[in-house]
């Protein structure tokens, strides 16, 4: 099928926010922490500001308007007929004098832009114009208002689209260079590798069709290129905005950086690529506050914000260090530059959290600038243990009382008002560990008492909070907000730690009902793993549309390159490690010396990974070894890896789903096998206990979704270390009698065929 040509682009579609986000503001960069409600309680604030408006009141005006090349739109708050009034409402906490000036006058700019739309849309030749600062706490409202007649606004309308005018037409010409060289892109490699295509092919029909899709595909085609070109090249045709490529870790971020250097290299491509940081790797004054006034990056700010701006138009990838030095050079924040710089890049690479948490900026920058984005998320198996930890909070007894010692008097009696709710709490849990039904009524209004107390000091005073009640404070926000919406997708538990401490979670078991949204809102989300089966697991989930698509990517490996070895009289289990030790030992000297090389052995906790180590330097103290340990450091990982050199020999000790057990890269004779002494599966615990009813509840597959899916899924991710290239030759040992089971073996790769039994 031949597809039309591309349409012309006659404009630039601008949202009011955004045009006066650019223009309007001014000043310092001013991030002091000032408690600001949460996304629902702004929804429920104009709500009831709407409430209290007569019968005639408009609420969520949609409002549009052109100048030039330009098309501003958005949604104004609210419109009276009756008296003329135009309300831009925004909800706060605390005392009004804690908004910023910066923010007072963005707020105002908005407005006068609704204004001018709003009399143009009516045939008005004055409005009021009434800004609304609505108290979340005693849900009071402060008004300020001014009259303005239509050629006022007209004429504010038009100087802050000229102020945009000029980089709107860049942007324009920008884009229409950008996709006609996405719509002439080859592939970069003049061919795809084996598998490369079919995966490459799945991911354009799905942005093609504004679906989502779930791609099994083998380490080693390259699945970086292989989802970022055909998402680029169906960007033109589709109206593709943005393509956000998610990482769970920073090596993941890497080889999207380099693949997207790889397809700008093309004839220098007009393709501006962002890397997104975490915010504490790049601040460059970490014991400075983000505020004028403390920080000299956020002193004026919005003053030199544009040269900086300009300067990164100009810059072939604004990665981490190229962010950093543009910054420096114009005295700006390097990272709230790239938080900037989001609005204008095609292609993100960033952090899960950017897309799929909770306060995720980038999916609040895509509803609010209504853009159509393809969404790529690497090493997705990871995402159900990431989201989950997104969408749960914590609260330690012994927390509080910390709290407490160091709060001011109010703060005190509201904190042992809450201190007596969570006694009682806990008079309903006698043991030690215990899930009850939600979160007791009378606990979360103290705790939301205590949250209020702490607000409402916070506002008043001058003096930073001391770090136990900053702390605690923190975390029982966050506790507050994910009890708003506990549901079945969660668990309520008490921890008894001793007689004095107890530990309150709100446990996340089920993301879909938080991760939903994003997966509907997204124009195609790409989910992309080597370990993505059984497909059901994470579609149910993690909420993805019945619509998703599903490939599982046929290997170019064949059964030649992977001996695998079942060591079926061995018993992993905990009653039987003791055992296990000098089975396995001789086993790996077997294997070692029948093949000299690098190897890595798997183990399932740092404890069983240290008696193992122990029993095999006793055997075969010949042999090299060397160890994960925990908490390790970038450097010391680095030192690790760097054992597994070309004609090196030994056997390098590891935990399953450690650093070293995926994202590795060690091919050919880097490393030749590997040694899984374990299922993988997780903990036999209360915790998970209790995680296995819920499944079983929700999906009626309790025990596979918390312990079968989630181990194999790292004893797959961890052989698969071994063969990366078509090249490589290797040998992989699952140590456990259960690797010989049907049920188990239907789990591991279809191209694995396993040898005789061991």
């Amino acid at each position: 099928m031949i597809e039309p040509p591309l349409a012309p682009a006659r404009r630039f579609t601008v949202a009011v926010r955004a045009l006066c986000d650019f223009t309007a503001r001014q000043g310092d960069l001013d991030l002091r922490f000032t408690p600001s409600p949460t996304a629902q309680q702004g929804i429920q604030g104009h709500a009831v500001v709407a409430a209290r408006r007569g019968e005639s009141y408009r609420s969520e005006l949609p409002l549009a308007g052109d100048h030039g090349s330009l098309h501003v739109r958005g949604r104004a708050d609210g419109y009276d007929p009756d008296g003329n009034v135009l309300e831009e409402v925004k909800t706060y906490r605390g005392q009004l004098s804690s908004i910023p000036d910066n923010h007072r006058h963005l707020h105002w700019a908005q407005l006068r832009v609704y204004g001018h739309l709003l009399c143009q849309a009516l045939g008005l030749e004055q409005v009021n114009l009434s800004l609304i600062y609505f108290n979340i706490g005693n849900q009071q409202e402060t008004a300020f208002t001014e009259l303005r007649t239509r050629a006022e606004l007209a004429t504010l309308f038009a100087e802050q689209c000229d102020r945009f005018h000029a980089w709107a037409e860049q942007e324009l010409a920008h884009r229409a260079a950008r996709d006609a060289a996405l719509d002439a892109m080859r592939f970069p490699h003049g061919d795809f590798r084996p598998g490369q295509r079919e995966l490459a092919e799945a991911v354009f029909r799905a942005n093609a069709s504004g679906r989502g899709l779930l791609a099994q595909a083998p380490t080693g085609i390259g699945k970086t290129l292989g989802t970022l070109f055909p998402a680029l090249k169906a960007a033109p045709r589709h109206g593709i905005d943005k393509v956000f490529f998610l990482a769970a870790k920073t090596p993941g971020r890497q080889l999207a950086l380099d693949a997207a250097a790889t397809l700008k290299a093309d004839d220098g491509m007009a393709l501006r690529v962002l890397e997104l940081s975490a915010r504490d790797k790049a601040c460059e004054y970490p014991d400075r506050m983000c505020r004028g006034d403390s920080c000299p990056l956020a002193q004026g700010f919005y003053d030199r914000l544009p040269g900086a701006r300009a300067a990164c138009l100009d810059a072939a990838l604004l990665d981490r260090p190229t962010l950093r030095a543009i910054g420096l050079a114009h005295s700006v924040c390097p990272y709230y530059l790239g938080i900037e710089m989001t609005r204008w890049s095609d292609v993100v690479v960033g952090d899960y959290n950017y897309w799929f948490d909770s306060g995720a900026m980038l999916y609040g920058l895509a509803q609010a600038n209504d853009w159509r984005v393809s969404v790529l998320a690497d090493e997705a198996h990871n995402l159900v243990s990431r989201a989950r930890s997104m969408y749960s909070a914590e609260l330690d007894r012994a927390d509080l009382r910390a709290a407490q010692a160091m709060a001011p008097p109010l703060v005190k009696k509201a904190l042992e008002k809450l201190g007596r709710a969570w006694t009682a709490a806990g008079k309903d849990a006698p043991l030690p560990y215990q899930v009850l039904e939600k979160p007791p009524p009378k606990f979360t209004d103290a705790l939301a008492t205590a949250v209020s107390s702490i607000t409402e000091h916070l506002t008043d005073s001058a003096v930073p909070l001391e770090p136990a009640l900053r702390d605690f404070y923190f975390d029982a926000m966050t506790f507050a907000r994910l009890a708003e919406s506990f549901g079945p997708h969660s668990l309520f538990d008490l921890t008894r730690e001793d007689l004095r401490n107890t530990v309150l979670c709100i446990r996340n078991v089920a993301p879909a009902p938080f991760l939903g949204p994003r997966f509907e809102f997204a124009h195609s989300s790409t989910l992309f793993s080597a370990t993505l089966s059984p497909w059901h697991y994470f579609a149910d989930l993690l909420g993805l549309p019945a619509t998703t698509a599903w490939v599982d990517v046929a290997s170019p490996f064949t059964a030649s390159q992977l001996e695998v070895h079942v060591a079926h009289g061995i018993s992993t289990r905990w009653q039987g490690r003791a055992a296990s030790l000098a089975p396995i030992s001789s086993l790996m000297a077997r294997q070692f010396g029948e093949r000299p090389g690098n190897y890595l052995a798997f183990f399932s906790s740092f404890d069983y990974l240290q008696q193992a180590l122990q029993q095999f330097e006793r055997d075969h103290p010949d042999i090299p070894t060397w160890r994960q340990s925990r908490r390790m450091s970038e450097s010391e990982r680095a030192d690790f890896l760097a054992r597994f050199s070309i004609g090196g020999r030994g056997v390098g000790f590891a935990v399953l789903g450690g650093s070293f057990g995926e994202g590795v890269d060690l091919p050919g004779e880097r490393l030749i096998g590997a040694f899984v002494a374990t299922l993988g599966l997780p903990q036999l615990n209360p915790v998970n206990e209790q995680l296995r009813q819920r499944m079983d509840d929700m999906f009626g597959a309790g025990y596979d979704y918390t312990y079968l899916y989630p181990g194999m899924q790292k004893v797959v991710q961890a052989a698969g270390r071994v063969i990366r290239t078509e090249q490589d030759r290797g040998t992989v040992w699952l140590i456990d009698d259960r690797f010989a089971r049907p049920e188990i073996q239907a789990l591991l790769p279809a191209w694995w065929q396993m040898q005789d039994q061991a």
